[in-house]
């Protein structure tokens, strides 16, 4: 017999709405939602500030913070539906900070060490949902929201973010889904929002 409670996952870049349909996908179908620790997060904003020296720190502290979070579902009933997995962090953002020259190449090989022994306790999302965006609604978005600590955020790093996002999901073998957010607002068109539900009901069908 299937386990009831399943694991959903969105990922995406920075500004891709992830927070935003996870909220709204929770209050749809009564999931549980786990939200990226951004407000609490001690060296979100010396990162923003000096990338170099606290890179090391930033990663360290998502990756601890979603293996435990992970490790929490496991034992969880509810169906949970997280913002952002840990393999974004291991496969997208440590990598791009290493080859910015912002990670140093020691810093890089013990945190990769460290997620290869992490990822051998954890199992992938029962799904994940890929919010695709190109760098002007990225941008639009982060300017819309306001948060002073992304004011510091540069083009060519959330370019690179994007190239690595894709070149992952590329090679993503469990279940996926994705949504190109470029010409979408599920947050003000209901229309719009319907579609995205209307796709996650298709994909979500078969694991309940």
């Amino acid at each position: 017999m299937a386990k009831k409670n399943k694991h959903i996952a969105i990922a995406g870049n920075i500004g891709s709405g992830k927070t935003t349909l996870t909220t709204i996908l929770a209050k749809h179908y009564n999931w549980d939602p786990h939200f990226e620790d951004v407000e609490d997060n001690p060296y979100i904003s010396d990162f923003y500030d000096d990338m170099q020296r606290w890179s090391f720190n930033l990663q360290i502290y998502f990756l601890n913070a979603r293996f435990n979070t992970v490790q929490h579902f496991r034992d969880g009933e509810t169906t949970i539906i997280q913002d952002r997995t840990i393999y974004e962090d291991a496969f997208i953002f440590a990598p791009n900070l290493h080859a910015m020259g912002l990670m140093s190449t020691r810093d890089f090989e013990n945190y990769q060490s460290l997620f290869k022994t992490m990822n051998q306790f954890i199992k992938p999302p029962d799904l994940l949902i890929y919010l695709r965006g190109t760098i002007p609604t990225l941008v639009n978005n982060i300017q819309k929201r306001g948060r002073d600590y992304e004011d510091n955020i540069r083009l060519d790093y959330l370019k690179r973010l994007n190239e690595r996002y894709e070149a992952w999901i590329s090679t993503y073998k469990n279940k996926l889904l994705v949504i190109d957010i470029d010409n979408l607002n599920f947050v003000d068109n209901q229309e719009d929002l319907g579609g995205i539900i209307a796709k996650v009901e298709g994909e979500i069908n078969g694991l309940f």
